[in-house]
């Protein structure tokens, strides 16, 4: 199932979560070129741009998130079969799309000052909407390391109606380095006639509890001082979320598990077919699995990410989907090196602390990414 709105809004995810503070791109020109083939008409839409940004992190982090938002110039319904993001330097972490609906549009032409964009802490893609109008503004692609073009499996799109605005977030990894950054995106659309089956992202985390290393000590290595610091680095709500998800997942909120490894299980809510999978963690991750029907005779691995590398990350398409229906559980499972903090040269640069979920680049995430579509795609598409 999705994460409930109340459990998003107090928090962040990312994403693959988050999956901190104000990255502000500048303003964004578009254009839209068409060539057509045998049929349908695709559309390109480059978004490029305009000026650069300097990344500057709040005080105590060395992250930062800004939303910018674009204007697509879409005049008709269309289906997004295609998307690549640019990144403009080592410091862009990732980035996620946000779709703005049309009715939501004023609203994000008002957060968008002088055409500068706004902060955007985990995913609250436009401020002052309320919770509601959170859940209407759904994830249109994802970019991370590795990642490259998206393109989505043959028979498949995500809407993009006629009148809408993306919001363009970008995590920034300030331990890299701090200099101007330019950034652009493509967009590849087909008209909504299209014969496409529409996509549906769910997001799937479990919450990293992982302690010092044995031998390591410091101030942070408690969870509490750790959440503490976690709270004055991206606010309460980056606590709250913590503390949202270790609930959702069953644990004990004063005593949750700790150790390199984690595990949580989500309920499908709909008829379905899996048809995609991905997989999110920071620079701790050594691997991941997502598993259908755990610990029952039906049980199925969907993925097995045995290697983790935080600077390839990609999204699979399953060869054969994977019909699921309500009733039915995924669960997300991690497994962590938390020797890494000291021996990666970003990561030392880092006070020794407890790691638990978070927005920076020192705080860990575990979250499974899974898009289902309502029925099996029709490999005889033409897009």
């Amino acid at each position: 199932m999705r994460i409930p709105v109340w459990a998003r809004v107090v928090g962040g995810l990312v994403v693959v979560a988050a999956i901190v503070s104000a990255v502000t791109l500048g303003t964004m020109s578009a254009k839209a070129d068409k060539t057509t083939s045998s049929a349908p008409t695709v559309s390109t839409i480059s978004l490029v741009q305009s000026s650069p940004y300097t990344p500057n992190a709040p005080a105590g982090a060395t992250d930062d998130y800004h939303c910018t938002l674009l204007d697509p110039h879409v005049t008709k319904n269309s289906y997004i079969i295609s998307s690549q993001f640019f990144p403009g330097s080592a410091e862009d972490h990732h980035a996620i799309l946000f779709l703005v609906p049309p009715d939501l549009a004023p609203a994000a032409e008002a957060a968008n000052v002088g055409g500068q964009g706004w902060s955007c802490f985990g995913e609250t893609p436009i401020p002052n909407t309320g919770l509601a109008q959170i859940s209407n503004t759904p994830w249109l692609s994802a970019w991370a390391p590795g990642h490259g073009a998206d393109d989505l499996p043959k028979g498949t799109g995500v809407l993009l109606p006629a009148g809408s605005l993306v919001v363009m977030q970008v995590h920034y990894n300030l331990l890299v380095g701090s200099q101007p950054v330019k950034n652009s995106l493509v967009l590849h659309t087909v008209p909504a006639s299209t014969p496409l089956l529409p996509l549906n992202l769910d997001l799937m985390p479990a919450p990293p509890d992982i302690p010092c290393p044995t031998g390591i000590t410091g101030p942070l290595c408690s969870r509490s001082a750790s959440l503490t610091n976690l709270g004055q680095r991206f606010g309460q709500s980056a606590v709250d979320f913590v503390n949202v998800l270790e609930s959702i997942c069953g644990r004990n909120l004063a005593n949750p598990p700790e150790g390199d490894t984690t595990s949580c299980n989500w309920p499908i809510s709909s008829k379905g077919y899996i048809v995609r999978v991905g997989a999110h963690m920071h620079l701790l991750g050594m691997s991941f699995k997502m598993i259908l029907d755990p610990g029952t005779p039906q049980a199925k691995t969907i993925l097995d990410v045995p290697a983790y590398n935080f600077h390839y990350q990609k999204a699979y398409d399953l060869k054969t989907p994977v019909a699921v229906s309500p009733g039915d559980q995924v669960q997300v499972q991690c497994t962590y090196d938390p020797t890494l903090a000291q021996q990666l040269p970003l990561l030392r640069k880092a006070p020794a602390h407890f790691v638990t979920w978070g927005d920076g680049s020192t705080d860990e995430m575990c979250l499974g990414l899974m898009w289902t579509a309502g029925s099996v795609p029709n490999s005889s598409s033409p897009v």
